[in-house]
């Protein structure tokens, strides 16, 4: 089992930046591909990107490819998600997941909140 605690979210302005964190405890962080999760509000979650067990891998939705960059640091059992040119259309609850594929999550983090302003 893993738990996950994810930082780093708030409020910006259109084209800024934030830099989200999800620290996992536990020592099989290695053991899972982890992703990150958007829900705004009225909305369905959906997937934004997706990162393999020893970052050489990792997938994007279409809406923030280009944008955001996803990476991982196994040492300090850490995933970050960099998001540059923030769009008001990107806020929402940011949730990260740790799970056996890109897409899917088994542990979820309790969420941050992004908010971009126009």
């Amino acid at each position: 089992q893993v738990q996950l605690v994810e930082s780093g979210g708030g409020l910006v302005q259109a084209g800024g930046s934030l830099r989200l964190s999800c620290a996992a405890s536990g020592r099989t962080f290695s053991t899972y591909v982890m992703n990150w999760f958007r829900q705004a509000p009225g909305k369905e979650r959906e997937f934004v990107s997706g990162i393999s067990r020893s970052g050489s891998y990792s997938e994007y939705a279409d809406s923030v490819k280009g944008r955001f960059t996803i990476s991982r640091d196994n040492v300090k059992n850490t995933v970050f998600l960099q998001m540059n040119s923030l769009k008001p259309e990107d806020t929402a609850v940011y949730y990260c997941a740790a799970g056996r594929t890109t897409r899917r999550g088994g542990y979820w983090g309790q969420g941050t909140q992004v908010t971009v302003s126009s």
